[in-house]
């Protein structure tokens, strides 16, 4: 059983964390550096990250949105693993999925959107496609406890509201960003994308995978 289970197929869909990776403007840059080297005589390489909790594909913790709500390091890591189901959605319009852009979903604990036709890894996309709360909301009736994007937010970037991440939090959702699904085909796959445990942390990063679900 094991050797079989080794061998199903596994996608990385997450963003490679380097200099020059787009973040939502404003916020902090990615940088990487050598502290200590090999070649100036160190035993080892050391480096150094700066970085936005924000950076590449993450997770959002409910204190992002709510002051008083739990920080990363709190959260339950259940919603995070386990079957998913990924929708195409590259072909919506008007900015944000809508109700009625989705296939039917059942039983589906978690729904990773794929928004874009091909990721933006050079450049920041500020016209990329929202999720609705109203939406949202539906997909909370459904069951859904994650919602994924490959897109830097569910709200538009130009949001006030955040109405959105509110309908996430009414419902005590939890919310992936930032995902990269351009060579997942649409249907469900096993996901594990555990946040990094930062205490006091609005978000952690995440080494996010889709596995072929076992027959």
């Amino acid at each position: 059983m094991s050797s079989w289970r080794s061998k199903r197929r596994i996608w990385d869909i997450s963003q490679t964390l380097r200099p020059g990776l787009p973040v939502w403007p404003g916020d902090t840059d990615f940088a990487f550096d050598r502290t200590w080297k090999m070649e100036d005589g160190s035993p080892v390489n050391v480096g150094r990250m700066t970085m936005s909790t924000h950076s590449g594909t993450h997770g959002d913790a409910p204190l992002h949105y709510s002051a008083d709500a739990p920080d990363i390091a709190s959260v339950e890591l259940d919603p995070y693993i386990g079957e998913c189901l990924v929708v195409d959605a590259t072909g919506v319009t008007g900015g944000e999925v809508n109700v009625g852009d989705l296939p039917h979903i059942e039983s589906a604990d978690r729904v990773l959107f794929r928004t874009f036709a091909r990721f933006p890894h050079d450049e920041w996309d500020s016209g990329f496609t929202a999720i609705a709360a109203e939406t949202i909301e539906w997909l909370a009736l459904q069951g859904v406890k994650l919602i994924g994007t490959d897109a830097p937010s569910v709200d538009p970037q130009d949001s006030k509201t955040m109405a959105a991440h509110k309908a996430v939090l009414d419902h005590d959702m939890r919310i992936l960003e930032g995902l990269v699904l351009d060579e997942v085909p649409e249907g469900r796959y096993e996901l594990v994308a555990l946040p990094l445990k930062v205490a006091g942390g609005d978000a952690g990063l995440c080494r996010a995978i889709l596995r072929e679900l076992a027959v």
